[in-house]
Parts: C-alpha cells; sequence; structure tokens
C-alpha cells in the first residue's frame, strides 16, 4: 500500500480538495486552517474568533488579509468550529484564540506574544513555522500541506490527536 497517497487522500478529504483544485488561494489556506482546528485535543467550539494578523505597510500582507477575511465572510463552519475572521495589525491580538499571520508580518514579534498567551498560530509561509513563531503551516500549492512545530505547538499547549499527526509533516 503506498501510505503517500493514502495520506495525501485523506488531507484532501478534509478540506474538500482535488489535486487539480489545489492552488495558493488564501481563502482555500484558511479553510485547511479551520480544519486543522478540530484535530486539536480540546479544540475550540462553537463561535471562534481567528483574528487575521497584518502589516498595514506591506500591500501582499494587505491582500492576504483582505482574500481570508473575504473567504471567511460571516463564519466559516469546519466541524464543531465556526470560525469569525477579526482583522488584527502585527503586535495585537485582537482577544483572538487563534492566530494566522499572513506574509510579510514581522511573525517573530507575533510568534513570541501569542506563545506568551498560549495563542495558537497559523501561517502559510513555512519559514514562520521553521523559526517556531507559527505553530502550523499550511499550504494549498500544488497540493496540501501542513507542517506542525512540535516545540511551539507544546510551549502554547497544543496537542493533536494521533490520526492527525499521521498526516502531517511535524518539525
Amino acid at each position: 500500500m503506498n501510505y503517500s497517497r493514502v495520506i495525501i487522500a485523506g488531507v484532501l478529504a478534509l478540506t474538500d480538495l482535488s489535486p487539480s483544485m489545489a492552488s495558493a488561494d488564501p481563502a482555500k489556506n484558511i479553510q485547511v486552517a479551520g480544519r486543522v482546528l478540530t484535530f486539536l485535543e480540546n479544540y475550540p467550539t462553537g463561535r471562534t474568533v481567528i483574528g487575521v494578523v497584518f502589516d498595514p505597510a506591506n500591500p501582499g500582507s494587505v491582500a492576504e488579509k483582505n482574500a481570508i477575511m473575504a473567504a471567511i465572510g460571516g463564519g466559516y463552519s469546519a466541524g464543531a468550529v465556526t470560525i469569525v475572521g477579526r482583522p488584527v495589525e502585527a503586535g495585537a491580538d485582537g482577544d483572538a484564540k487563534v492566530l494566522f499571520i499572513t506574509r510579510g508580518v514581522n511573525y517573530a514579534s507575533v510568534g513570541s506574544n501569542a506563545r506568551a498567551k498560549h495563542i495558537i498560530t497559523i501561517g502559510s509561509d513555512f519559514a514562520c513555522v521553521q523559526s517556531g513563531a507559527c505553530v502550523i503551516g499550511v499550504s494549498t500549492d500544488p497540493t496540501v500541506q501542513i507542517v506542525v512545530n512540535h516545540k511551539a505547538a507544546v510551549a502554547v499547549g497544543a496537542t493533536f490527536r494521533a490520526a492527525f499527526r499521521m498526516m502531517i509533516q511535524e518539525i
């Protein structure tokens, strides 16, 4: 049995994407992020605010924030959680339980503040995950990829279910 194909199929099923539909679309990245939250032990349920962290001086960061906020709309449901987006300028947390860090943000500073408050951080820039500033990295280009920084997860108290850990890359 080819386990990598089984794992890829499982992740794609989680996100309702087919391989031909995967792209670097921030809307799809937030869908993956929402589904990832359902694999946390004691994951948030009900209405959950996700702060979309952006740098107003960085046009790319603002564009990603706008695309994510448009995708979330009035709320995006994933399992028992409904994600409600809140734009948050870098340096704040907006009283969110989860932060999605857009590209172009000083993720080291945001990650440090989030870690001190035990806030889960997600981003689409894998350098953020490598550094430990992001707990979770998601990408849908060219296929779904989910990377978890184990030390960062432990630091914020995030524990993932065993079935999920088989489908991701842990660093």
